[in-house]
């Protein structure tokens, strides 16, 4: 099981961004998909979740009507994107599979992509 993340960096206040994942070790179209966040000193928190063949998403609070999940089967890939970003959004950025119990594999988690938002 295999987890790459790319597509963060530095932006400003108001920006955006497009974070990938790419999956491999697993039928990714049988998993429903995750984006997870950490920020210093904080732990791990569920950020987008989207169902096995993408009806369905769901959000967090703070990240409902600025952050959008999709994927794309063909390619085993799950992206967010993230608009009017915040300095609050600063974190590393992580994707991983989602069951019932919660994280999928617990034991795997990629190198994450870090966002940074500052002026």
């Amino acid at each position: 099981v295999q987890f790459v993340e790319s597509g963060g960096g530095l932006v400003q206040p108001g920006g955006s961004l497009r974070l990938s994942c790419a999956v491999s070790g697993f039928t990714f179209s049988s998993y429903f998909m995750s984006w997870y966040r950490q920020a210093p000193g904080k732990e791990r928190e569920l950020v987008a979740t989207i169902s096995s063949r993408g009806g369905s998403t769901g959000y967090a609070d703070s990240m409902k009507g600025r952050f959008t999940i999709s994927r794309d089967n063909v390619k085993n890939t799950v992206y967010l994107q993230m608009n009017s970003l915040k300095p609050e959004d600063t974190a590393v950025y992580y994707c991983n599979a989602r069951v019932q119990s919660g994280v999928g594999f617990p034991d795997h988690w990629g190198q994450g992509t870090q966002v940074v938002v500052s002026s």
